[in-house]
C-alpha cells in the first residue's frame, strides 16, 4: 500500500509540475540569413554558410519588436588575436509593430561581405543594445 501511495504521489507531482510549465524553444527574436528575400516567394537560399557577396539578414519574432531605428553590425573573427573585431554596420528604419523583417542591400547599406571568414552579426536597437545575433561563415 505504501508503494502504491508513493508511486501515486510521484505521478501527481510530475503531472502537476509538467503541466504548469511552458516550454519554448525560442522566446525572443531569431536572426538568420538567406541569399535574398522575395515578398512573393519568401526567403531564398537560407543557410549559415555562403560565398562572399551580398546577403540578406532576416529577423523573425512571435511578437512586435517595438523598434524604429536599428543597426545591423558585422564583427569578423580575427584568428591571430583570437577575438571578434568590428567590421562594419548599417543603419535601417523599421516600424515598431514589425515581427518579421528583412535587411538587404539598398542605396545606403550594401550588406556585402567582402572577405571570407567567420562573422558575428547583430541586430542592435537605437541604444545599441543587442536584440538578436547569429554567426555566419563566408567562403571564397
Amino acid at each position: 500500500m505504501k508503494k502504491m501511495f508513493f508511486i501515486f504521489a510521484v505521478f501527481m507531482a510530475v503531472s502537476f509540475f509538467g503541466v504548469s510549465q511552458d516550454s519554448h524553444a525560442q522566446n525572443g527574436p531569431v536572426l538568420y540569413f538567406c541569399e535574398k528575400y522575395d515578398p512573393g516567394v519568401g526567403e531564398i537560399g537560407i543557410s549559415d554558410r555562403f560565398t562572399i557577396g551580398y546577403l540578406t539578414v532576416m529577423v523573425k519574432c512571435n511578437y512586435a519588436l517595438g523598434l524604429s531605428d536599428v543597426q545591423i553590425q558585422f564583427d569578423k573573427w580575427n584568428p591571430s588575436e583570437k577575438k571578434f573585431e568590428y567590421y562594419k554596420a548599417f543603419d535601417y528604419v523599421v516600424e515598431p509593430d514589425m515581427k518579421y523583417i528583412y535587411f538587404s542591400r539598398n542605396e545606403t547599406s550594401d550588406m556585402q561581405f567582402d572577405t571570407p571568414g567567420i562573422y558575428r552579426v547583430f541586430l542592435l536597437d537605437g541604444s545599441r543594445n543587442i536584440v538578436a545575433s547569429h554567426l555566419i561563415e563566408l567562403i571564397a
